[in-house]
């Protein structure tokens, strides 16, 4: 953007001059000319030094990466075309050139691709597809040609039969032409990308197999995916509760664990975490032992990781008194309403600041649930508006604590409209304007929140007694709070 003002101020003072009757024709031609030798210097510098290119020799099996049997298991079929080809050619199968690693951030997809290079014994190479990108005509388009020109040269030198090119972030070079108006240059990288990997042979010295990864598989050219490019897809998703419990096993091999810890109810509680999130689920636990001097990492360690990485470092700012009766008002309202849909579900209540958080109630997940029923999601959403409305009838105002809650809340009613548990019935809901949506959201939310007052209403005194304690304690675990309230009707 400063480079665009300068060249118009530059123009602006050219044009004044030669107005005043100044001959400026000579130094014009001048400055064009080193305009463009410098920008022709510069961008061989970019491709002489810019690749990114990492060339790594990895010592990851596939045996050291947890939750991801199906994923595993997938692509070590897909690189056995790699391993037999022989066998494969006999049978007339053409080579894959392709495999395409799409799933949310941190669940291993890197290291899946440095474990197929050491599966088939295959020399590694690893760029980002940001590398590609430049504003210098024809840049990325070379920097393809050299990357693959590259892997034959690391298949000659380590004496291998086959390189694997990994290419993170796939959406930025893979991104689907036309999407970039401005800018052309993307789209010649791409279609540099495809005329790779359309001349990869089997019949050469050294087979090349591109493994990219990507969370934005729907932003992806669509000749990306077609066969013969991309032929393999390997969905690596969050790990289930199995899962989580291999990954928690492998990363706690080289840390002293007390022998009183139950890695499965690290587990049970860290539903929705990424394999990257575990590994910082323990690493934390470590540093909490660290900080405490203890020889060994406790239950309790590990509990607050968990909270740590879910929620964020304990802060240092202290409410008033006043705020803080409010806000143990509000985190009771959500824990007894938890309580009384799913017993035995609340972790911990806390209305220490956390993160961006005044308080908070942690909850078990009963289960790894993937379908919801509409009497879920409404309980859901009741118990997300309980703190308000709990604040509504002890104090008689609400506050803006609740921004959140009603957040999730509307997030909810979204999951009830597009599922067709609404009066709109099973609908597009996508082509409704907002005065068609709004009216049926009021509905909904008028209704749960009229069920979740009188819920709240009818164990006032239960409420009450949860607030004082949690005032004066400012943290139960959820074992305790059970102790102290009867079950609610």
């Amino acid at each position: 953007m400063k480079l665009d003002i300068l060249i118009g101020m530059g123009v602006g003072v050219f044009a004044f001059l030669q107005v005043m009757g100044y001959n400026m024709l000579p130094i014009g031609l001048l400055l064009v000319g080193a305009y463009l030798f410098w920008t022709y210097v510069l961008s061989r510098q970019v491709l002489k030094n810019g690749n990114g290119v990492s060339i790594t020799t990895t010592a990851i099996n596939f045996d050291d990466i947890g939750g991801q049997s199906v994923a595993k298991k997938e692509l070590q079929e897909a690189l056995d075309f790699l391993l037999y080809s022989d066998r494969m050619k006999a049978l007339g199968i053409r080579p894959l050139k392709g495999i395409l690693l799409s799933g949310p951030t941190g669940t291993g997809k890197t290291l899946l691709a440095k474990a197929a290079a050491k599966y088939t014994d295959s020399a590694f190479l690893s760029v980002s597809g940001s590398e590609f990108v430049e504003m210098y005509a024809g840049v990325g388009a070379e920097r393809v040609r050299g990357l693959f020109r590259r892997a034959r040269e690391m298949v000659r030198k380590e004496k291998k039969t086959s390189a694997i090119i990994f290419i993170d972030e796939m959406d930025i070079l893979g991104a689907k032409r036309g999407s970039n108006v401005s800018h052309h240059e993307y789209d010649q990288t791409l279609n540099q990308l495809l005329v790779e990997m359309d001349g990869l042979k089997s019949d050469q010295d050294a087979h090349i197999l591109v493994m990219g990864a990507t969370n934005r598989l729907e932003a992806l050219d669509s000749a990306l995916l077609r066969p013969g490019r991309f032929d393999r897809q390997v969905k690596v998703d969050l790990p289930d509760k199995e899962g989580r419990i291999a990954i928690l096993q492998i990363h706690t091999n080289n840390k002293p664990l007390a022998k009183t810890v139950n890695l499965e109810d690290i587990a049970h509680e860290t539903f929705g975490f990424s394999g990257a999130h575990l590994e910082s689920v323990t690493n934390e636990a470590a540093i909490f032992a660290l900080r405490e001097e203890a020889s060994e990492i406790t239950e309790h360690h590990l509990h607050e990781a968990v909270e740590k990485v879910m929620l964020g470092e304990k802060l240092d700012r202290k409410p008033s008194a006043e705020e803080l009766r409010r806000i143990a008002i509000h985190e009771s309202g959500h824990a007894m309403l938890a309580e009384k849909f799913r017993p035995n579900s609340v972790a911990q209540i806390s209305i220490r600041s956390r993160g961006n958080a005044l308080g908070y109630v942690r909850h078990y997940p009963k289960d790894d649930l993937y379908l919801y029923t509409q009497a879920m999601l409404e309980e859901q959403i009741m118990v997300a508006l309980a703190g308000a409305l709990a604040e509504e009838e002890l104090l008689g105002t609400k506050s803006t604590g609740a921004m959140g809650d009603y957040e999730q809340a509307l997030n909810l009613v979204e999951k009830l409209l597009l599922a067709g548990m609404s009066s709109l019935g099973v609908t597009d809901v996508s082509r409704l304007s907002a005065e068609q949506r709004q009216p049926v959201t009021r509905v909904i939310l008028k209704e749960l929140e009229e069920r979740t007052m009188e819920s709240i209403k009818e164990n006032k005194d239960v409420l009450l007694r949860i607030t004082e304690i949690l005032a004066d304690q400012e943290t139960l675990s959820g074992d305790t709070l059970r102790k102290y309230i009867q079950p609610v009707a």
